[in-house]
C-alpha cells in the first residue's frame, strides 16, 4: 500500500466517521425524547445522566476520529 493510498483511505475514514457523528448529533438533538424512551426500555437512567452519557460518547468518538484518522492523515501530509 502506497503512502498516497493510505492518506486517501484515512481521509475517507475521517469523512465517514464525521458523517456518523453528525448523524448521531442530529438524532440526539432532534429526536431526543424518542431516543430517551427507546433507551428507557432497557436502562433506568434519569434524563440528565442520559444526556451526559451521550455528550461524553460524542466527545470520545470525536477524539477517536482525530487520533486514529486525522492525526495520521496530517502526519502523512507532512511527509509528502
Amino acid at each position: 500500500m502506497t503512502v498516497d493510498t493510505m492518506r486517501d483511505a484515512l481521509l475517507w475514514c475521517a469523512v465517514i466517521n464525521y458523517a456518523i457523528l453528525l448523524w448521531w448529533f442530529l438524532i440526539f438533538s432532534l429526536a431526543r425524547d424518542w431516543l430517551y424512551r427507546l433507551h428507557g426500555r432497557w436502562f433506568r437512567l434519569p434524563p440528565e445522566r442520559f444526556d451526559a452519557i451521550h455528550y461524553a460518547g460524542m466527545a470520545i468518538y470525536k477524539i477517536g476520529i482525530f487520533l486514529f484518522n486525522l492525526a495520521p492523515w496530517i502526519a502523512l501530509r507532512i511527509l509528502a
